[in-house]
């Protein structure tokens, strides 16, 4: 059978070395049994041999040490056993060549073994010191026996320094739970998992989480902990941070809540308040107009309407804040609703404004939603005024209302318009209050009617955007709750 060496060179070399170790170290022995024998020293060739046969497998391996068991026994039969200078051996003799032979075989496998022993536990020790979480051999006490390259990069001890010390000593631990609960969990699982609080050499503190794990003897008393500590101070710190900053968050959205529903009461209860005054002015100009009509020039009766006017929009104003400051004190009352009954509820509600008009209405099949039906029925009113408002200058008006596809959870409906439109720069002012993109002179309104709109899906949980152009008409979007 052919050989395949490895192709390395390096351990080509280290396995050629360890043969001529293995030549070296019985010719070494075999030459002190001639000069022992010289001597008259007759009983050293079997230590002489076995010493051989040792030292080759424990530094050189199985490989060596088994030409060593070879070359030993050669030399046994020709030098030592009777009859000496021949391979022949007698009946007396041939029991104490084979004895030989077997404890040949024995010394060099278990010095063979123990070499593999060591080179594995120094492989792992290699290993545990290449990891950089740190790792600690103690007694169940506490007493440090392995120190790894991780521990003293994390903790500022080397293995000189902090093997033979007590490890909760040594790091000032703070335990989240007592020490002796500790080791009862210990005792019982032969794990216990936490976070501990460590000092560095330097004195700062670092926050572990820390892993215990016990092995037991062959009495199953308990032998060593492996105990493995991973830094998270900064993890620690960072949930701390977020911590703390939810906690203001929380703190300021309640203040916010407060404030709002200050606003909002301050809101209602001035609107109410300007109810009364605003009827005594109307009441009296109303009052002089009918009685003092015929002394007043025309100047006086321009200032009159003006008056009337002004304060005919100063009521809608009021009456339109009143309703948006209803709709955030309110209490939604949520069902089923039918959004084709709603709109056609709305469509009729607006008669006065669309009598006479040629508008071309087109609506679609419209699904059912999860809503206040009061409050939805408001959001209709608006939009579909709307509509209805900015198509007047058209001849002939293009009104759409219908649905479009969204996820199942959704209903999404749009209300599409072929009206004056706006310009999409200024869409951020569209949901505000008082604000609006045309002037009063062109389009009646007090700014209030689309932020009515967006409060009301908010508080359904749903969203409301719009999309327009100048002279191009709008579309307005609102997504709510599905049935």
């Amino acid at each position: 059978m052919p050989v395949h060496w490895d192709r390395s060179p390096y351990k080509n070399r280290a396995t050629l070395r360890g043969y001529g170790v293995s030549i070296l170290c019985v010719a070494a022995a075999s030459g002190l049994w001639f000069v022992a024998h010289q001597l008259g020293l007759r009983d050293v060739a079997f230590p002489l041999l076995c010493l051989a046969i040792a030292a080759v497998s424990w530094s050189q391996g199985l490989g060596p040490g088994a030409v060593a068991v070879l070359l030993s026994t050669i030399f046994y039969a020709y030098f030592i056993a009777e009859p000496v200078y021949s391979f022949w051996i007698n009946g007396p003799e041939l029991l104490r060549f084979f004895l030989f032979m077997l404890s040949a075989i024995v010394v060099a496998y278990f010095a063979a073994l123990q070499r593999a022993e060591l080179d594995w536990r120094t492989e792992q020790v290699r290993l545990l010191d290449q990891t950089h979480d740190a790792i600690i051999f103690r007694s169940f006490d506490g007493v440090i026996s392995y120190w790894n390259r991780g521990a003293q990069e994390m903790y500022g001890w080397t293995a000189q320094q902090a093997i033979g010390r007590s490890s909760h000593e040594l790091l000032q631990t703070v335990f989240s739970v007592p020490l002796d609960d500790i080791n009862e969990r210990l005792k019982h699982t032969g794990l216990w998992e936490g976070e501990l609080t460590h000092t560095r050499a330097d004195g700062t503190l670092v926050t572990s989480a820390s892993r215990w794990s016990l092995r037991r003897d062959e009495r199953d008393k308990p032998l060593i902990v492996m105990e493995t500590n991973n830094d998270i101070s900064d993890r620690k710190q960072r949930e701390q941070e977020i911590a703390n900053l939810n906690a203001a968050l929380v703190a300021r959205a309640a203040e916010l809540q407060a404030a709002n529903k200050e606003l909002e009461s301050f809101a209602y209860s001035v609107s109410h308040d300007l109810r009364a005054p605003l009827r005594h002015i109307v009441g009296f100009a109303e009052l002089l107009q009918a009685r003092s009509a015929a002394q007043l020039d025309e100047k006086s009766q321009r200032y009159v309407r003006t008056i009337q006017e002004s304060a005919g929009r100063m009521g809608a104003l009021i009456d339109d804040l009143l309703s948006f400051s209803r709709v955030g004190r309110a209490d939604a009352k949520k069902s089923t609703v039918n959004l084709e009954q709603l709109v056609q509820e709305a469509i009729s509600e607006l008669g006065q404004e669309t009598s006479g008009r040629d508008i071309a209405w087109k609506i679609g099949a419209l699904p059912s939603c999860h809503g206040d039906r009061s409050m939805l029925k408001l959001v209709l009113q608006n939009l579909i005024g709307n509509a209805v408002k900015f198509t007047r200058t058209r001849p002939a008006a293009e009104i759409e209302i219908g649905c479009i596809a969204a996820n199942p959870n959704e209903v999404s409906i749009f209300v599409r318009d072929n009206g004056v439109g706006f310009d999409m720069r200024y869409a951020d002012k569209l949901f505000g209050v008082f604000q609006r993109l045309h002037r009063t002179e062109e389009f009646e309104g007090t700014g209030i009617g689309l932020a009515t709109v967006q409060r009301i899906v908010h508080r359904h949980g749903g969203e409301v955007r719009a999309e327009s152009a100048p002279d191009c008409g709008a579309t307005f979007y609102i997504s709510l709750p599905a049935a």
